[in-house]
């Protein structure tokens, strides 16, 4: 199955949205919310509908497997139930009164600082893949 890259945002609104990054597929999905999860959600449930759509049409339908993509504020917004951002500063290095920044949109942070920021979440999944309980 094709992997389609779905990019989560947040507007200058306040308000986050997704959207597929691919312009040669028969079909565009797009998703919107308050929140970076209910745009995930409502993006979601846009693909389940168009893949509805299809089939009542009788039309081919190319499903795929969607790999998220996140800007810092969406990415903060939306695993801050599992990451507090002192947690985060601890983990990555960057303090947390930046990262409350990027939350809110107030800045958005350098490539070098996306860099940093992805490569810690990284090698911390990574350790935590690796754990095994007794």
């Amino acid at each position: 199955m094709r992997k389609i890259k779905a990019i989560v945002e947040r507007a200058s609104d306040s308000t986050y949205s997704v959207y597929m990054d691919a312009d040669d597929m028969g079909y565009l999905v797009t998703g919107t919310g308050a929140t970076a999860a209910e745009a995930i959600q409502d993006f979601k449930n846009a693909y389940e509908e168009m893949k509805e759509f299809y089939n009542e049409k009788g039309m081919k339908f190319d499903e795929v497997d969607f790999e998220f993509k996140y800007d810092m504020a969406s990415f903060l917004a939306y695993f801050s139930k599992n990451f507090s951002l002192a947690g985060l500063s601890r983990l990555t290095g960057i303090n947390q009164g930046q990262l409350s920044h990027y939350v809110t949109g107030h800045r958005k942070p350098s490539q070098k600082t996306v860099e940093k920021m992805q490569k810690s979440i990284r090698e911390f999944a990574d350790e935590l893949g690796r754990v095994q309980f007794v």
